[in-house]
C-alpha cells in the first residue's frame, strides 16, 4: 500500500491505467495483480485515490467545495459523486437541502469523525435534473398525495386541491414538484397528467415511460408538421438518384415489424452464380461476382435539421421498445409510411453498393443516394424457412427448438421465393462473419425472453428470441455497410486529419475487471489472458466461450465475462469497436429509430458535397446526449419486461419450477426460471437454515455454521411465493429437492467441500461452434 500511494503522491496530476499500475510496482503474476487490486480497492475505499468512469486511476486531491451529482434513497441515506470520479460522499436527509435525484449540487465537507463515513452538506442546487414523479394518487376532500414507489424519493408528495387536474384515488398519475418547503418533510407539487387507473396495462406502460422522463405521446404540431409532407417523389429527385427499381430488392424483418428503414439487393454482375433453375452446387463459382446493395431509408430527405420534427426527433434520440409497443423516434407518418420501405413502393434511400466475390471479399463499393422498389417483404421466419428447406441452413438452426421444414434431397432445384437470391446472400454473410471472427470478434449471443400477449396487455405464454441465419444475414450485411461508411471518412492519409464524424465506439474491457474474471474461471479449470494486443485478448475470450459451451458453468461463466465488457457509446473520437473488433465503426442503417444515424446521413451529404468539417465540441455534445438516451430507453424496456414477468407469474402463484442462479448479493439469490426466463429473488431472509455470508468475489453465499454454498449458476427448485406489480417485485423460495430430503447429511457435506476446496475441472473436448455473434445490429 505504501508503494502505491507514493506513486500517486509523487504523480497527482497524473493519471494510471491499472496495466500501468502493475508495471510500475512489477505484479507479473495474477495473485500479484489480484493482490494490488484489492489494496486499489482499499485506497479508493479510503479516499486516498480516485477513479474515472474510464477506469483511469489518480491521486484524489478533495477540497473543502465541491460540485457533482446529488443521488437521493428512500433510506435518507443519500449520497455525492464528485465530479473528479472519486468516491461517493454521504449526505444524510438533514444536510440534502431537498435535492432531488440527479441533480448537480454544490456541497461543503464536514470534518471527518474518526470511525465514521466522510459526510457533505448541500449548500446549493445548481441544475434539477427531474421533478416529475409517477405514482398512485390518493384523494381526500380538501387535499390529494401522490403515493410513489420511487427508490429515491421517501415521502408521499403533497397536492392541493386545486392542482388535481380531474384526478381521483387510484388513478396513476405523473406529479410535478413546484415547491418543497424547508420544514416541511412532503414535497409540494401538481398534476401534470392522469395516465389511466393504477393496474391497467396502458396506465402502466405509459408510467414506465414518465419514470424515466421519456415521451408516452407526440406533439400535435410534430404530428401535424409530418401529415403535411408530401407523398410524392418528384421526379426531379428521381432523376438525381441512381436508379436501383429493377434489381432484385426485399426487407427482411420481425412479423410484427411497421417501419422498414433498410432493404438488401442483389444481382449477378459477372460469372455464372447460382442459376435458378439448376441443381443445388455447394459451391459458388470461382468467378461469379455480386453486386449486394444495402438500402437505407433517406430520413435526412424529409426531416431537415433544425425544423419541428428534427427537433423532437433529437430529443427523443431513439425509439423505445416495450414488450407490448414501440414508442417512435419520429411521428408515425414518417416512420410506418413515407420513410418505410414498403412493398412494391417507390421509396428514396441512402445506399452502399458492393461488388462481392465469391470468397466474400469486397472489390469496391460506393455510396449513392438513390430510388428503390422493394419485390417482397420477408419476415425472418419466411426466410430462415427457405433456407432450410434448400439445406442452407447451420446445423445448430436445426437444432432449435420448434417445427423445422423437410430438407429437399440433393440435386433438386431452390425451391421458394428468391430463393437463389437468399442462398447468395446467405453464404456471402457466413463468409464475412467467418472474417470477423478470425479477426477477434467476440461471439456473445445470449437468448432474450419475449412475451405472447392478449388483446388486453396481459402476457398469455413467453418463448426465447433466438438468433438464426435469417437474422445473421442481414446482420451482417448491416455490420459491412456501417464499418464502410465509418472507413470512409475516418480513414484518411498519414498527417491528414479527418473530419467530425459520428463514431459507434467500444473500448476495450476493463483490466481490472479481466483480472477477476480470469480468478473466478480459475475455479472451474479455464485460463484467460488479460494482456497482450486487443485481438489476443478477444481470441482468448473467445476461446474460453467456447470451452464453456454446453458445459453446466456456461451460464455463469458468460455472465461474468459480459459485466467485464464495456457499455459501446457514441463519440467524434473514435477509438474502434472492441466487440466487433472494428477500427472505424458507425451506425448509419437505422435512421428511422436512431438519431445519430441521422446525424450520419448529413454528415456523409455535406462532405459528399464538398463541405468543411463540421463543429466538433457540438457534435460530440449530440452524442453524449443520444448515449444517454439509449440507456434510458434500455431501462425503460427491462423495466418494461420486469413488469410483464411479474404479472405472468402472478397467474401461476404456489407452482414450482426449475431456476439456475444468476445473481448474487448480500441481499439474497437471484433465480432465472429455466422453463421460462422469468427471474425472480430469493430474500436472504428465506434462507433459514444457517446465517449466510456473501463472497463478492466467488458470487456466492457461504452457511457460517455448515458451509453450504448458493453460487453463480447453481441449478435450484423454486417456489412463486410473491408478485407484487406496484414494487416489480418477484419473491421466491427455495424447494428441497427430494434428493436433499432423502440424504440432507450428504448434501451438506458434498456443498461443504465443494466451498471450501473447489475442484478445476477439465474443459470439454473443442466442438465446432457457429457464430455466436453480436445482437443484431439492425435490432
Amino acid at each position: 500500500m505504501q508503494h502505491l500511494l507514493e506513486l500517486f503522491e509523487q504523480n497527482p496530476a497524473k493519471d494510471f491505467k491499472v496495466r500501468e499500475l502493475f508495471q510500475e510496482l512489477n505484479a507479473t503474476n495474477h495473485p500479484q495483480k489480484m493482490l494490488m487490486l484489492d489494496v486499489i480497492d482499499d485506497l479508493i475505499l479510503n479516499d486516498y485515490i480516485a477513479r474515472d468512469d474510464r477506469g483511469n486511476y489518480r491521486y484524489a486531491v478533495r477540497s473543502q467545495v465541491m460540485e457533482g451529482t446529488f443521488v437521493r434513497k428512500r433510506n435518507g441515506r443519500n449520497s455525492f459523486l464528485p465530479d473528479d470520479g472519486g468516491q461517493s460522499i454521504l449526505v444524510t436527509e438533514r444536510n440534502s437541502s431537498h435535492a432531488l435525484d440527479g441533480d448537480r449540487v454544490r456541497v461543503t465537507m464536514l470534518a471527518r469523525r474518526q470511525g465514521h463515513s466522510r459526510e457533505a452538506v448541500v449548500t446549493e442546487v445548481l441544475d434539477h435534473k427531474n421533478d416529475s414523479f409517477v405514482g398512485e394518487l390518493k384523494v381526500d376532500r380538501n387535499f390529494a398525495f401522490l403515493i410513489t414507489n420511487s427508490r429515491s424519493l421517501a415521502a408521499d408528495i403533497f397536492i392541493p386541491k386545486k392542482f388535481l387536474k380531474g384526478g381521483k384515488t387510484g388513478d396513476k398519475a405523473v406529479v410535478k414538484i413546484v415547491e418543497w418547503p424547508h420544514d416541511s418533510k412532503s414535497p409540494i407539487g401538481k398534476v401534470v397528467d392522469i395516465l389511466g387507473h393504477q393496474g391497467e396495462n396502458n396506465a402502466e406502460m405509459c408510467a414506465i415511460l414518465a419514470e424515466y422522463n421519456l415521451p408516452y405521446s407526440y406533439p400535435e404540431k410534430v404530428e401535424l408538421a409530418a401529415n403535411n409532407i408530401p407523398v410524392e417523389i418528384p421526379a426531379e429527385e428521381i432523376k438525381r438518384r441512381e436508379d436501383f427499381r429493377d434489381a432484385v430488392t426485399f426487407t427482411i424483418d420481425p412479423r410484427d415489424a411497421k417501419d422498414f428503414d433498410d432493404a438488401i439487393s442483389i444481382r449477378r454482375i459477372s460469372g455464372k452464380g447460382l442459376p435458378l433453375s439448376t441443381a443445388r452446387p455447394k459451391t459458388t463459382s470461382s468467378k461469379a461476382v455480386w453486386e449486394v446493395g444495402v438500402h437505407i431509408a433517406d430520413v435526412s430527405y424529409y426531416v431537415k435539421e433544425g425544423d419541428t420534427i428534427d427537433r423532437e426527433a433529437y430529443n427523443r434520440a431513439t425509439s423505445v421498445y416495450l414488450v407490448d409497443r414501440t414508442i417512435p423516434m419520429l411521428p408515425e407518418k414518417l416512420c410506418n409510411q413515407l420513410c418505410s420501405l414498403r412493398q412494391d413502393e417507390e421509396k428514396v434511400a441512402y445506399s452502399t453498393i458492393f461488388h462481392i466475390n465469391e470468397r466474400g471479399e469486397v472489390l469496391d463499393w460506393h455510396l449513392a443516394h438513390t430510388v428503390i422498389r422493394s419485390n417482397r417483404r420477408f419476415t425472418y421466419e419466411e426466410v430462415q424457412y427457405i433456407l432450410e428447406h434448400n439445406g442452407e441452413a447451420s446445423a445448430a438452426d436445426l437444432q432449435t427448438p420448434g417445427e423445422h421444414p423437410e430438407v429437399l434431397p440433393e440435386g433438386t432445384p431452390l425451391t421458394g421465393e428468391f430463393a437463389e437470391e437468399l442462398v447468395v446472400l446467405n453464404r456471402l454473410a457466413k463468409l464475412l462473419r467467418d472474417k470477423r471472427f478470425k479477426n477477434g470478434a467476440i461471439g456473445f449471443d445470449r437468448p432474450e425472453v419475449r412475451f405472447e400477449i392478449d388483446d388486453k396487455g396481459h402476457p398469455v405464454s413467453t418463448y426465447l428470441k433466438i438468433a438464426r441465419d435469417a437474422n445473421k444475414l442481414v446482420e451482417e450485411f448491416m455490420l459491412l455497410a456501417n464499418r464502410s461508411v465509418a472507413e470512409r471518412i475516418g480513414k484518411v492519409a498519414r498527417g491528414k486529419k479527418p473530419k467530425t464524424f459520428v463514431y459507434r465506439i467500444h473500448d476495450i474491457p476493463d483490466p481490472e475487471k479481466l483480472e477477476k474474471l480470469n480468478g473466478f474461471i480459475g475455479r472451474f479449470g479455464y485460463k484467460l489472458r488479460t494482456e497482450g494486443s486487443k485481438q489476443e485478448v478477444s481470441k482468448s475470450l473467445n476461446q474460453l466461450l467456447e470451452d464453456v459451451h454446453n458445459r453446466p458453468e456456461e451460464n455463469m461463466v458468460e455472465m461474468v465475462a459480459l459485466r467485464a465488457m464495456m457499455k459501446a457509446r457514441y463519440s467524434i473520437h473514435n477509438i474502434g469497436h472492441y466487440g466487433l473488433m472494428f477500427d472505424y465503426y458507425t451506425h448509419f442503417t437505422s435512421p428511422i429509430r436512431r438519431y445519430p444515424d441521422l446525424m450520419v446521413h448529413r454528415l456523409l451529404t455535406r462532405y459528399a458535397e464538398g463541405g468543411r468539417s463540421a463543429n466538433g465540441p457540438r457534435f460530440e455534445e449530440f452524442c453524449e446526449h443520444a448515449s444517454a438516451m439509449e440507456q434510458l430507453a434500455e431501462t425503460a424496456e427491462r423495466a418494461s419486461i420486469k413488469y410483464k414477468q411479474i404479472e405472468f407469474m402472478g397467474d401461476r402463484l404456489g407452482e414450482e419450477f426449475d431456476g439456475v442462479i444468476d445473481g448474487v448479493t448480500e441481499f439474497g439469490l437471484y433465480v432465472e426460471i429455466t422453463e421460462n426466463g422469468c427471474e425472480g429473488m430469493i430474500p436472504l431472509r428465506c434462507l433459514e437454515d444457517d446465517y449466510y455470508e456473501f463472497d463478492e468475489k466467488n458470487f456466492c453465499l457461504i452457511g457460517r455454521r455448515f458451509r453450504k454454498r448458493y453460487a453463480l449458476g447453481d441449478k435450484v427448485r423454486i417456489c412463486v411465493e410473491r408478485a407484487n406489480l406496484d414494487r416489480r417485485q418477484l419473491d421466491f423460495s427455495l424447494v428441497e429437492t427430494e434428493e436433499q430430503k432423502a440424504h440432507p447429511a450428504k448434501s451438506a457435506k458434498s456443498t461443504a467441500k465443494s466451498a471450501s476446496r473447489p475442484t478445476p475441472q477439465k474443459p470439454a473436448a473443442k466442438k465446432k461452434r457457429t457464430s455466436r455473434g453480436k445482437k443484431s445490429a439492425k435490432r
